[in-house]
C-alpha cells in the first residue's frame, strides 16, 4: 500500500457526505490492474496522482457507491487522465 496524497473533502462532498479520511492510498493489486489493462499509464501518470486528486477538472459520480470518476487534463503530456477514486465513509466496514 502506497500513499498517493490527500483530498479536499469539501470538493468530494458531491460524491459522499460523510468521508472519514482525506488520505488516498493505492495498493499493489490496483497498480497491477493499471499496468495490465492500461499499459504504460502507471509509469506515465503516477507522478501526477497527487495533483489529479487535489485539483481535478471534473468530478463525476460513478456507478459504484461512494466512488468518483476524476478527470484532469495533464498539460505536460497533453492528455486527459481519468482516475477512479473510492471514498471511505462511516458506513464502510473497516475490518
Amino acid at each position: 500500500m502506497y500513499r498517493v496524497g490527500k483530498i479536499d473533502r469539501e470538493i468530494y462532498h458531491c460524491i459522499a457526505e460523510d468521508i472519514v479520511t482525506d488520505e488516498v492510498i493505492i495498493t499493489v493489486v490496483q497498480i497491477m490492474h493499471i499496468r495490465e489493462r492500461h499499459p504504460n499509464d502507471y509509469e506515465l501518470f503516477s507522478t501526477y496522482f497527487d495533483e489529479i486528486i487535489r485539483d481535478p477538472d471534473y468530478i463525476i459520480e460513478a456507478k459504484k457507491p461512494n466512488t468518483a470518476l476524476i478527470l484532469k487534463e495533464i498539460k505536460d503530456v497533453k492528455e486527459v487522465f481519468k482516475m477512479v477514486l473510492r471514498l471511505i465513509t462511516s458506513k464502510d466496514n473497516f475490518d
